[in-house]
């Protein structure tokens, strides 16, 4: 297979999926290197990908997919009765306070409103790949609004700060906890923390190459907001660089819950399966009703450092696109995942080559129409 080429199967009455991936994958200036895989009620129908150097069993960083992950993990202690959702941060974590954080709950922590999007000055490479470092630095930091009075995207940080969370109360890291009660038993292409022995399927995040159409529309956008820069760590000298993020060593080796996962498509549509229909005869790791109360608005008005609306469920970001139930989450370089309850679909699409403008690349909306137009029509 070589260029913009499509691989893969679909299962009977889900052409129309593999249509659209080819159409997409055709109109590509530059090899995508995407996959799409989508799990419908708990069978895998579509097993798609293209490019020049992506296979079936590619695997690459996710960025802010990994974040699912991490809630899911959080949603099963809820679920299970050993985290409170509000209860206040600081009776997990002590060291947790002042400048109001103190007062902050669960709740509002997991749903971007303490205020904590960086630090003063910014980490290294090394140290935003280590979510034990991000905390205890966080622990001692000001926030940048008062908690709990906002809500912004927590970029880079939200996985230490709900990691923390964790570990207080349970003595393991969200990362252990990941592996042993999900990742592990249902067989998930996606890591946080890749094993040496999935090295060799490993390959880089690929630089994002603009049309020089697009190249002009990046240079009108003028400076980066105060706070987005913050959040994306880009207020340091140099600014961190998101791809370099994503292929270093220590990323892959720790797996950062806020978006240092190494998967495939095949990975996160198995994730969001599991989550609410299971998989390979294990049952659904959510109850239904945890699963809606995760997906349900937490965040209603504007965000601060994007603009956008009523964006968050408990961590998750809503899908308004797909239905009120529906939980999931994107990634920087243009990918995608997410579980409907309703249809019964669990998505997941992940691209190597960073797509422009970065976060949910455009192709999305037109795949996921497509899936969804097939699962109703069943």
């Amino acid at each position: 297979m070589g260029g913009n080429a499509v691989d893969g199967t679909v299962a009977a009455g889900w052409e129309r999926v593999r249509e659209e991936f080819e159409a997409f994958a055709a109109a590509e200036p530059h090899s995508p290197e995407a996959q799409l895989a989508v799990h419908h009620r708990g069978r895998r129908v579509v097993d798609l990908w293209a490019g020049e150097d992506t296979g079936a069993d590619t695997l690459s960083g996710v960025f802010s997919i990994t974040k699912g992950a991490a809630y899911l993990v959080v949603a099963l202690l809820v679920q299970d009765g050993v985290l409170e959702l509000d209860r206040r941060v600081s009776a997990y974590w002590p060291e947790f306070t002042g400048y109001g954080k103190e007062r902050l709950t669960l709740r509002r922590l997991i749903s971007h409103h303490a205020g904590l999007i960086g630090v003063d000055g910014g980490f290294g490479y090394e140290e935003i790949a280590d979510d034990a470092l991000i905390a205890a630095r966080l622990a001692e930091q000001k926030p940048y609004w008062e908690p709990g009075t906002a809500y912004g995207y927590h970029a880079f940080v939200i996985g230490a700060l709900v990691g923390e969370v964790v570990r207080r109360a349970t003595g393991r890291s969200v990362q252990e906890l990941y592996e042993e009660r999900v990742r592990a038993p249902y067989g998930l292409d996606l890591y946080m923390g890749l094993p040496a022995s999935q090295e060799g399927r490993w390959k880089p995040v690929l630089e994002m190459r603009p049309t020089p159409e697009q190249a002009a529309v990046q240079a009108a956008a003028g400076p980066v907001p105060e706070l987005l820069a913050v959040a994306f760590n880009w207020h340091r000298e140099p600014p961190m660089d998101l791809v370099a993020h994503a292929n270093h060593p220590r990323t892959r080796e720790l797996g950062p819950a806020s978006a240092g996962g190494i998967g495939s498509a095949r990975g996160v549509a198995g994730l969001y399966a599991a989550a609410i229909g299971g998989a390979g005869g294990l049952p659904a790791l959510l109850r239904p009703e945890t699963a809606a109360e995760f997906a349900k608005l937490h965040t209603p008005g504007q965000e601060a450092l994007t603009g956008e609306l009523d964006h968050y469920g408990l961590g998750f970001e809503r899908q308004p696109a797909v239905g009120p139930q529906a939980f999931g989450h994107c990634g920087a370089a243009g990918g995608q995942g997410f579980a409907d309850p309703v249809t019964g679909i669990a998505y997941g699409y992940t691209r190597r080559r960073f797509g422009f403008p970065g976060g949910i690349a455009p192709e999305n909306e037109r795949l996921t129409a497509a899936v969804l137009e097939v699962a109703r029509g069943l």
